[in-house]
């Protein structure tokens, strides 16, 4: 129903020029005049950068708090979710993953959570968020997909509902929200059985060694996620190694729960951390290349491709990584696959490096994560980078300097979802990134004087 064409206004000083353009009922827009609607937004736009964490007033940071709130919707169409939620006393709140077709992914959220709802001053957003994604739960696992309609809800993800820990902690670090914590604890030790005892999609833990495992046929189920048809182009089954990092962290996260709660479980839990840490720096190191594996146990072996995945193994609260090979994997990274504008998925000279994502639906999603570079990349990194080198935020900001240009290209005013891994670094993919935009202004706010 759309028909390409354009609208044209001369701009003068002496007079004003308004576009209307609504999906709303017409009696709606007729309500303000254009000069009451764009002071109200102007007016919307700075309580915004009010609330945000003082870092976020200025600057870039300021740009990237208005960028943030153009992800967080409430989901007209779920009434159950919205039946319960107020029933809770609570509101609906998701997180659109990318503009123009992604919707709400599981992933997707639990790694921006902290810098869409965090750094911007809407802490009770985060946590309508967490919750709801908290009633979702089947099988020990978070929906990647939500249900909608009489489409059931996709939880093939083997990382979503570990970032899900991850988001929580960064929650509660921020609000010590302890009913939530004590709603949430008996999900959470559910969570870890399944995972101990295995659960959909190969989702299990070895009981040999304590790393875990996934993968099932067809299926990809790490954010490396691209598909083509019945084409998994980076399948990686086996003990994946940023699965393993956040498995741990989610244990180590557990566990200290579990102790403040007086629990016994707690000396369980940390067990299974411990042995998870000693099996990933014994099969994990790549002594010969001095990095980590991307995939042990594989369906081919173990798979030493130098990939970005590795950061966290230190960027994360609780690092499964040794500390002695820290700076190694750091600087390793820095030299590989640091860009302006985020990592690479895949360090240039790999047989299957991309130095372009371009061309028809199976060439792009052949380069999607085969050196094309990701923006929110750059907050893990820069986390690792911080956990290496404590005092140098100011190194730490230089890594995000090439984002200020960007925010004038594409999506103006956001930060796109994919970059070419060489220069110019064109940015692709969506024109406006929900974890593009968090990371980014996460690591603004972490790394202010």
């Amino acid at each position: 129903m759309w028909s390409p064409g354009y609208f044209s206004a001369e701009l003068r000083s002496d007079c004003d020029v308004t576009l209307i353009a609504a999906a709303e009922p017409w009696h709606i827009m007729r309500a303000l005049t254009p000069e009451h609607a764009r002071n109200f937004e102007v007016e919307r736009r700075s309580r915004l950068v009010a609330l945000s964490m003082p870092p976020a007033r200025e600057g870039l940071a300021a740009e990237l708090v208005l960028a943030a709130d153009n992800f967080i919707i409430s989901p007209v169409g779920r009434i159950a979710d919205i039946a319960r939620a107020h029933a809770e006393g609570d509101d609906v709140r998701t997180v659109i993953a990318g503009y123009h077709w992604f919707t709400d992914w599981g992933r997707d959220t639990m790694i921006s959570l902290e810098g869409l709802t965090l750094a911007t001053g809407r802490e009770p957003e985060a946590k309508w968020i967490l919750r709801a994604f908290a009633n979702y739960v089947r099988d020990g696992l978070i929906p990647n997909l939500f249900p909608e309609g009489d489409v059931k809800g996709l939880y093939h993800t083997a990382d979503a509902t570990l970032w899900f820990f991850h988001a929580l902690a960064r929650y509660l670090r921020q609000c010590p929200d302890k009913p939530t914590l004590e709603i949430m604890l008996p999900l959470l030790r559910d969570i870890v059985q399944h995972h101990l005892e295995g659960t959909r999609f190969g989702i299990k833990v070895d009981p040999r060694d304590g790393l875990l495992t996934q993968g099932a046929e067809g299926y990809q189920l790490t954010w490396m996620d691209a598909k083509v048809g019945d084409w998994v182009v980076t399948p990686r089954r086996g003990k994946a190694v940023e699965i393993n990092a956040l498995w741990y962290n989610a244990l180590c996260l557990l566990a200290d729960w579990l102790r403040e709660a007086g629990s016994r479980e707690a000396a369980e839990i940390a067990a299974h951390a411990e042995q998870t840490q000693e099996s990933f720096n014994r099969r994990f190191w790549y002594d010969k290349g001095g990095y980590l594996y991307d995939i042990v146990d594989g369906e081919n072996g173990d798979d030493p491709s130098f990939r970005p995945n590795q950061i966290f193994a230190l960027s994360l609260d609780h690092p499964v990584l040794d500390k002695a090979h820290w700076g190694v994997v750091v600087q390793a990274v820095r030299e590989r696959l640091l860009t302006p504008v985020g990592l690479r998925s895949l360090a240039p000279g790999d047989p299957d490096y991309k130095p372009r994502y371009f061309g028809d639906l199976r060439a792009r999603d052949a380069a999607y994560h085969e050196g094309t570079v990701w923006a929110w990349l750059i907050g893990p990194f820069i986390d690792a980078w911080l956990r290496v080198h404590p005092n140098d935020k100011k190194t730490a900001r230089g890594f995000l300097e090439g984002f200020d240009a960007h925010l004038a290209e594409a999506g103006i005013g956001s930060i796109s979802e994919i970059f070419d891994a060489e220069t110019p670094f064109t940015p692709r993919g969506c024109i406006a990134q929900a974890w593009s935009v968090a990371e980014v202004l996460r690591c603004l706010v972490k790394t202010a004087k």
